[in-house]
């Protein structure tokens, strides 16, 4: 259940120039948190002692470690990775899941242990992973780290009971109670690490980014689950003849998953083209709205904003001057924060018509439209894009020192102009975020 992390382009602000920072490579390796180092070091032990203990006890029942082997691997190579997705391989994490909880083949008990249940999906994940690590994708390490860790975890729980007949003592009642327990709790361990890890690689708040994976959990997270568990059900009675019927739903769920991801991204680069609109016309410095949508997206993330709250958030940001091609003279360097309060009002209400003309969202629009507001009537996500919208406005125009006296000047202002709370969390993310915001770009 993969998490979706953000990546974003800043423009040249990113590189050095108007308010951005620019720190050096060796400088942002040097902060990468231990954490998820930690986290790392912890799947390759897992994974290296799995393999040892196999090697050293054999493998029993290759039919099956063959057969689920080569489930996880191609669900692995067909992941998805040209969007933000919850879960990316859904057919491969299933398949691991089911491994993990096979307690038998068409009727007989099946022996293959933690140990071999781990090293065949380990190695048939980085089998399936291949074509992903030879094109660089950055997310296939942590992806795999997750997938060791929670197959790791549900064959500990399940297989010493299973191979000790503890659940044939039980009773059915209980295996099922069982089987429901331990979903529910892989459920959350791989939660709990998509979160840590998205907690250490950006530093953005533990608690938010765990919400959201929780919530990811009620769609695709649930259906992964079930699936596993009546995967292993049913190799349990008819054989491993159950595999390829019982994988065809999630073979077509992940199909499906793919379009939508490519409309995701399609929708976004829309969005992306229309906000470059007033750069092109002259309107805008070039690369202002991919950086007021940057900070926007991380001042929002500190904040404590949902999935769906950011993606409202960053769009708005991103169409947050579209009002200004509307205007038959255009405001110097497109700098409104320095008009009239009545004017920069004008200006968002014609940039909210625009964006329901085109279709977009009608939440973008309502922000889009009342940035301009009075602070205390705003919405959240209004109240960031003034805010970031204006820090950024100011720091390029204060020449050397810019940023530090631009958020300074906001902090001025707070008593009538910005929410107290927004700026003291844009002066956070831009001291402890900077360096995720440029790596990003």
């Amino acid at each position: 259940m993969t998490s979706g992390v953000p990546a974003f382009a800043p423009g040249p602000a990113a590189r050095g120039g108007g308010s951005g920072f620019a720190p050096p490579a060796a400088a942002l390796r040097s902060r990468r948190p231990a954490a998820l180092g930690c986290i790392r070091l912890a799947a390759l032990l897992l994974a290296l002692g799995c393999l040892a203990g196999t090697l050293w006890e054999g493998l029993d029942d290759r039919g099956a470690a063959l057969a689920f082997g080569v489930l996880v691997g191609i669900g692995e190579w067909a992941r998805w990775t040209g969007a933000e997705v919850r879960e990316a391989a859904p057919l491969g994490a299933a398949g691991g899941l089911a491994y993990a909880l096979l307690g038998g083949d068409a009727g007989a008990a099946t022996h293959d242990g933690a140990f071999q249940v781990v090293a065949v999906v380990c190695a048939a994940s980085l089998l399936g992973n291949v074509p992903h690590i030879a094109d660089g994708r950055r997310p296939t390490l942590d992806h795999l780290t997750r997938r060791v860790l929670t197959v790791g975890f549900a064959a500990v729980c399940f297989q010493p009971l299973h191979n000790r007949s503890a659940l044939e003592h039980w009773g059915g009642p209980v295996y099922a109670l069982l089987l429901v327990a331990l979903l529910v709790l892989t459920a959350l361990c791989d939660a709990v690490l998509a979160a840590a890890q998205a907690h250490s690689r950006t530093a953005w708040p533990f608690g938010p980014l765990l919400r959201d994976e929780l919530r990811g959990l009620l769609g695709i997270g649930s259906a992964v689950c079930a699936t596993g568990a009546v995967i292993a059900l049913a190799v349990a009675v008819v054989g491993l003849w159950a595999l390829p019927v019982f994988c065809l739903p999630l073979l077509l769920t992940q199909l499906s998953l793919r379009r939508y991801a490519a409309v995701r991204a399609t929708y976004r680069q829309t969005i992306a083209s229309l906000a470059r609109a007033t750069e092109i016309a002259g309107y805008t410095p070039a690369g202002h709205a991919r950086r007021v949508a940057a900070l926007s997206r991380a001042v929002g993330r500190d904040l404590g904003l949902s999935g769906a709250e950011l993606t409202v958030l960053e769009h708005a940001a991103l169409m947050h001057d579209i009002g200004q091609l509307s205007l038959v003279d255009p405001v110097p360097a497109g700098a409104t924060a320095g008009l009239p309060a009545a004017e920069q009002r004008r200006i968002a209400l014609l940039g909210g018509a625009v964006v329901r003309q085109t279709g977009v969202d009608a939440a973008v629009a309502v922000v889009v439209e009342r940035q301009a507001d009075p602070y205390r009537e705003q919405p959240v996500a209004a109240r960031i894009v003034r805010a970031v919208n204006a820090y950024e406005e100011k720091a390029r125009d204060s020449g050397p020192g810019g940023p530090l006296a631009a958020l300074e000047e906001l902090r001025l202002a707070t008593a009538g102009d910005y929410a107290p709370e927004v700026v003291e969390s844009l002066a956070r993310v831009l001291s402890r975020d900077c360096l995720t915001l440029r790596a990003a770009g």
